[in-house]
C-alpha cells in the first residue's frame, strides 16, 4: 500500500518522538492543524522535522495535565507526517499533520527532553476480512451514517458522496470517525481496536445511538416550532434585543429574573418568605414575558421585595434632647410628652422594649396629627399617616387577595414600602371615623395590627407571609373614645387631650402662629407685631373652639390684609390694638356666654361638653296651671329627657321635706327650656342643674348666679359622677362664675385643671342633692321636721319661676 511505501524508508530502528495530544484522537488519513504549546511538545515538533517529518500522535487520559507521563497517555496512537509548521509571535507552533498509520506504543525509550518511543505501524493487509457478515456491517455502517450526515446539520453535503466511493474497509472506517463527533474516549477505543469486524460493530453502535440522538432533538424541535405563540416570539425578540443593547455596550442592563435574585438576597427576609419569593421567582422564569399571570407574579416580587424586613432607623435615645424637641413643637400636651420621654427611657434600658400602641383623643384642632410628626423628630424615625376616615372595607387594612385585578397591600402595608424602615412612627388617624358595611369591618381588622402579643406576625391578604409590625411606634387620633368597638380601645393606651385654656391658646398664638404666619406672608416684626390684647380679643370674640386652628385663619386673615396695605404702600398701625381687631375682622362672631347678673328664680346654669370644648349651659324651668305634664324644649336628647324625669320624680319623693303638698304638681305643668333650642343636647350632667332650677321655681327660691354645676343625679338624690369637667370648668371661668358644684367622685379630675384657674373659683365637691342645694340656694329650702306641721311658701309674684296657686 501506498502508506506503507511512504513509513518504511524512514523509520530506523522504529523510533518516533511522541507528542501528546489534549481532547482530540487524530486518525490515519485525517489531515488536522494542531497547536503546540508546552516546551517539551515542541522540542518533539522540531525533532520530527530534523528527521523526517515523522512523530507518533497519542491521547492523553486527563485534559488537564500538563505535565503527561506515560501511564496518563492512552496505548494506541497514530503515526503522522508533519506537512507545515508555522512559528506563531506568542512562542507556540502550529503544525498541520496527516495521519498515516495507527501504531502502539511499544516501548517509552526517553522521556527528556520529549518523549521518545518504539513504534510500530499496523498495516490494512493484517486487518483484512472478507465474510458476507463483515461486508453487512459495513452496508449497514454506510446507511447509518447517511442518515447521520442528514440530521447532522454541521457536515457538508458532499461528504456522503466521498465517503461512498471508499472501497478499502480500513480507509472507510477511518473516514468515517474521522467526521463523526464522539467523545474523546470513544474515539480512542475505535482507534485502539485492530479488528476492522469489531472496529465497524462499535462505529455502527456509536452511529445509532448518535441517530437517535439527533431524531429525538429534531422532534423536540419541531414541537416547540408548533407550540411558539406571539409571546414566545416576543420573548426571543426582546432577547435578542438584549444582546445587541450588549453589543451596543449597554452592559448595565441586566436579566429580570436576576435583577429579583439579587433584591430578595439583599432583602434580608426572613427564611419561609424568601422560600416563597425564590418560589415565586421560579414560576416567573417558566412563564412567557407578557403573559398576564407574569405581570401579577411579578409586582407580587416588587412589592414583596420593596418593603423593609430589616432596615431600621437608630433611634435618639437623649431624653433631654428628645423633650427639648417636643417642647419646641407643641405647647402643653404634658402627658404625651411624658409617654414619650417614658418610651424612650424604657429603650435605652432595655433594646428589645415594644412600641407602644397610643391613642390621643380630644376635640379638633389640638394638635394631635402634628404631634406626631414631632414624636417621630424627637425619636429621629420615619413618619408616615394613615388616613382612616370613611373606611369600611376590611380589604385597605389587610389587602386584597391576589386573584383579584388590581390587587394591591392594605395601607400599612403600603405605608411601610413609603417608610422604608420596620421601626417608623405611624399615626391612624381618624380611627374613630371607620364604619361597617357587608365589605367588612376594618376596625376588626386593625386588631391584628394593634396587638403587641400579635403584630410580629401580621398576616396581609397580598403578601401571604408573616410581616413583623412590632417594632413600629402606632399613635392613633380620635375625637371620640365611645365609637371605637371596645377590643380595639382594650389593645391601645388611651391619653386624653383636653382644649387649650385662653391662656394657652395666648401662649400658642405668640410663640408658634404668628411666627409661622409672618413668615409665609412675607411679613417681618417691624411690620406688624401682635399684642396681646389683640390676641386675646380674637381668642374670645371670633373663635370657640378646642383648638386653635380657627386661631390661626383668623392670624392669617390679620396678615393678608396688612400685606396688601405694604404692597399698596398705604399708612398702617405697625401694632394694632385690641380695637382694631373689628377693623381687620369684621364685627365679633361669637357672643361671650356670661353669668348673669341678679339672682332669679327657677333658673340655673350649668356646664356642658362640646367638641369645641366647654360652654355653660342655662336651665330654666316655668310652672304654670294644667295637669301635671312635664314639658321639655330645646332640642334635647333621650338621656337628658330622662335626667328631667328622674330630676322630678326626685323632687316628688322629697316634697314634705321641700314643704310643698303630696299633690303640689298635679294641677301645673312643669316646663323645662334650655336656650339655644338649634342645637342638640344630651347627656346626663344637667340632672343636678335642672333639679336646682326646678326646686326654685317650686319653692320660690332664687338659685345663686353667680354659680354653676354638673352632675349626674338618681332617683335617692344621689349626684354621680361626670366627664369633661376640665373643658367645663374653662367654660366657667369665661364666662365670671365665682364657685363650681361638682360631684365629689370627680375631684381627682382637678388635677388637670391650670393653677391660675384653681385660684380664682371655688371648687365644691357634693356626693347628694342635699349638698347641692344648700350651697346653690340663696337661702334653704328644707324644712325642719316639727310633727305634721309645713311650713308654707308665700307664692311668687312673678318671674321666669311664676307658680300662682302653689303652696
Amino acid at each position: 500500500m501506498k502508506t506503507k511505501k511512504k513509513l518504511a524508508p524512514s523509520l530506523k530502528g522504529d523510533r518516533l518522538p511522541l507528542l501528546p495530544l489534549r481532547d482530540i484522537v487524530i486518525f490515519p488519513d485525517m489531515v488536522a492543524p494542531l497547536f503546540v504549546g508546552r516546551e517539551k511538545s515542541i522540542k518533539a515538533v522540531d525533532y520530527a522535522m530534523a528527521h523526517g517529518n515523522l512523530i507518533l500522535l497519542a491521547t492523553q487520559k486527563s485534559a488537564g495535565n500538563e505535565n503527561p507521563t506515560a501511564k496518563s497517555i492512552y496505548k494506541t496512537g497514530c503515526i503522522c507526517e508533519i506537512i507545515q509548521v508555522f512559528k506563531m509571535p506568542d512562542g507556540t507552533v502550529k503544525i498541520m499533520v496527516e495521519g498515516l498509520a495507527r501504531s502502539p506504543i511499544i516501548e517509552y525509550l526517553s522521556s527528556s527532553p520529549f518523549f521518545m518511543v518504539k513504534a510500530k505501524p499496523v498495516f490494512a493487509q493484517a486487518l483484512k476480512s472478507d465474510s458476507l457478515k463483515f461486508e453487512a456491517v459495513i452496508r449497514g455502517v454506510k446507511s447509518l451514517f447517511e442518515k447521520y450526515l442528514k440530521m447532522e446539520t454541521r457536515l457538508q453535503p458532499e461528504t456522503a458522496m466521498l465517503i461512498g466511493e471508499i472501497k478499502e474497509p480500513e480507509e472507510l472506517s477511518n473516514a468515517i470517525m474521522a467526521h463523526l463527533v464522539l467523545e474523546t474516549q470513544q474515539r480512542q477505543s475505535v482507534l485502539s481496536e485492530t479488528n476492522l469486524e469489531k472496529r465497524f460493530g462499535m462505529i455502527a453502535s456509536f452511529l445509532e445511538k448518535e441517530v437517535e440522538i439527533l431524531h429525538i432533538e429534531k422532534k423536540v424541535k419541531g414541537r416547540v416550532k408548533r407550540q411558539m405563540d406571539q409571546s414566545q416570539k416576543e420573548y426571543y425578540l426582546n432577547e435578542q434585543i438584549k444582546a445587541i443593547q450588549k453589543e451596543l455596550g449597554r452592559a448595565d442592563i441586566k436579566n429580570e429574573s436576576e435583577e429579583f435574585r439579587e433584591k430578595i438576597a439583599r432583602a434580608g427576609m426572613p427564611k419561609d418568605t424568601e422560600t416563597k419569593a425564590l418560589k415565586e421567582l421560579s414560576k416567573l422564569d417558566q412563564m412567557p414575558p407578557m403573559s398576564a399571570e407574569g405581570t401579577v407574579v411579578r409586582n407580587y416580587l416588587d412589592w414583596l421585595t420593596d418593603i423593609p424586613w430589616k432596615k431600621k432607623s437608630r433611634d435618639r435615645l437623649d431624653t433631654l434632647e428628645a423633650k427639648k424637641i417636643l417642647d419646641a413643637d407643641h405647647y402643653g400636651l404634658g402627658d404625651v410628652k411624658e409617654r414619650i420621654l417614658e418610651y424612650l427611657a424604657v429603650k435605652k434600658l432595655s433594646k428589645s422594649g415594644r412600641g407602644p400602641i397610643l391613642c390621643l383623643v380630644g376635640p379638633p384642632g389640638v394638635g394631635k396629627t402634628s404631634l406626631g410628626k414631632s414624636v417621630a423628630r424627637a425619636l429621629g424615625r420615619k413618619f408616615i399617616r394613615v388616613s382612616l376616615g370613611g373606611i369600611r372595607d376590611e380589604a385597605e387594612i389587610r389587602g386584597h387577595r391576589r386573584t383579584y385585578i388590581g390587587a394591591l397591600p392594605g395601607r400599612i402595608v403600603q405605608s411601610m414600602k413609603k417608610a422604608g424602615t420596620i421601626n417608623p412612627v405611624m399615626m391612624l388617624d381618624e380611627i374613630d371615623k371607620m364604619s361597617i358595611d357587608f365589605r367588612g369591618d376594618p376596625s376588626a381588622a386593625l386588631l391584628e395590627a394593634l396587638d403587641p402579643e400579635q403584630n410580629k406576625n401580621f398576616s396581609d391578604h397580598y403578601l401571604e407571609v408573616d410581616y413583623d409590625l412590632s417594632s413600629i411606634l402606632f399613635i392613633t387620633t380620635a375625637n371620640l373614645l365611645h365609637p371605637i368597638p371596645s377590643p380595639l380601645r382594650d389593645r391601645m393606651e388611651v391619653i386624653e387631650i383636653s382644649s387649650y385654656t385662653e391662656d394657652e391658646k395666648l401662649g400658642i398664638a405668640k410663640n408658634f402662629l404668628v411666627p409661622k404666619q409672618l413668615k409665609e406672608h412675607g411679613l417681618s416684626k417691624k411690620q406688624l407685631t401682635f399684642g396681646d390684647e389683640l390676641l386675646g380679643k380674637i381668642i374670645s370674640g371670633y373663635t370657640q373652639e378646642a383648638g386653635v386652628r380657627n386661631l390661626e385663619r383668623e392670624i392669617s386673615s390679620v396678615c393678608r390684609k396688612v400685606a396688601r396695605k405694604v404692597v399698596e404702600n398705604r399708612q398702617f398701625n405697625s401694632m394694632p390694638t385690641a380695637d382694631a381687631a373689628c377693623e381687620y375682622l369684621g364685627p365679633e362672631k361669637f357672643r361671650q356666654e356670661k353669668a348673669e347678673m341678679h339672682n332669679e328664680t327657677g333658673f340655673a346654669i350649668g356646664m356642658a361638653w362640646t367638641q369645641a370644648g366647654g360652654m355653660i349651659m342655662h336651665v330654666e324651668v316655668s310652672v304654670v296651671p294644667g295637669k301635671g305634664k312635664l314639658i321639655l324644649t330645646g332640642k334635647l336628647g333621650e338621656v337628658m329627657r330622662e335626667s328631667a324625669q328622674a330630676a322630678l320624680s326626685y323632687i316628688r319623693s322629697r316634697a314634705k321635706r321641700f314643704g310643698l303638698k303630696s299633690d303640689f304638681y298635679s294641677k301645673s305643668d312643669i316646663h323645662i327650656h334650655l336656650p339655644e333650642g338649634a342645637i342638640p343636647k344630651d347627656g346626663p350632667s344637667a340632672g343636678i342643674t335642672m333639679v336646682s332650677a326646678m326646686v326654685s321655681a317650686f319653692c320660690n327660691t332664687p338659685v345663686r348666679h353667680d354659680v354653676s354645676m354638673t352632675g349626674e343625679v338618681t332617683l335617692r338624690g344621689r349626684v354621680l359622677p361626670i366627664g369633661g369637667l376640665k373643658e367645663k370648668v374653662l367654660a366657667a371661668h369665661r364666662a365670671g362664675i365665682k364657685e363650681i358644684i361638682f360631684p365629689k367622685e370627680n375631684e381627682k379630675d382637678l388635677k388637670k385643671i391650670p393653677k391660675k384657674i384653681l385660684s380664682n373659683i371655688k371648687f365644691t365637691p357634693v356626693s347628694s342633692m342635699d349638698e347641692v342645694l344648700s350651697v346653690a340656694m340663696v337661702k334653704p329650702v328644707f324644712v325642719k321636721s316639727n310633727g305634721d306641721k309645713v311650713r308654707k311658701k308665700k307664692a311668687p309674684s312673678g318671674g321666669i319661676g311664676h307658680q300662682p296657686g302653689i303652696n
